[in-house]
């Protein structure tokens, strides 16, 4: 399923805000979400046995959802759930097939970190499936380092951190406040 049914041209701007979880955009991106993870993951994915990150999860002052839109139409989300210092958790990063290679996942990454330094965070974790090398290449871009697993997620096959303790630039994006 693709939220938008277009490639979005290049040179409009990308719109970072948090979103209520259930608003419907936020809903469709997220199961355009768990429906790649089933295309791509061997034997599937079924959201039940993977670690939640429920509605109460991603509203403040637990956590939030991100949405990533261009001309106004949603092509990406991220989620991240505050532990106060404690490592934040990246969740549910996704951007629409039709929408990759625009530096939308990039932007949406570093404005999760932003939001989990602002909120405490002195690290931020993430895990992942193998067969997302997309997100794995950018994570190990962006800093992040693989660690042992401190989770288990059943669909992980690996296990990142970054430090927060040093502030990145945002990029130049509108998130939306």
């Amino acid at each position: 399923m693709s939220v938008s049914d277009d490639r979005p041209p290049r040179g409009q701007p990308v719109v970072i805000a948090a979103e209520d979880p259930t608003s419907p955009d936020a809903q469709r991106c997220l199961q355009a979400y768990f429906d790649e993870l089933d295309r791509r993951f061997d034997g599937g994915f079924d959201a039940g046995r993977s670690i939640p990150a429920t509605v109460d999860d991603l509203v403040e002052p637990a956590g939030l959802l991100l949405l990533a839109r261009v001309g106004g139409q949603p092509v990406g989300a991220g989620a991240v759930k505050f532990h106060g210092r404690g490592p934040a958790e990246l969740k549910r990063m996704w951007v629409s097939s039709d929408a990759r290679g625009l530096g939308i996942g990039r932007s949406l990454l570093t404005e999760l970190e932003a939001r989990a330094r602002e909120h405490g965070a002195t690290a931020a974790r993430l895990e992942t499936n193998r067969s997302l090398t997309e997100a794995i290449r950018l994570y190990r871009s962006a800093g992040y380092v693989e660690v042992p697993a401190f989770n288990d997620e059943p669909y992980a096959h690996h296990w990142f951190e970054k430090d927060l303790s040093t502030p990145s630039l945002r990029p130049q994006v509108s998130n939306g406040t």
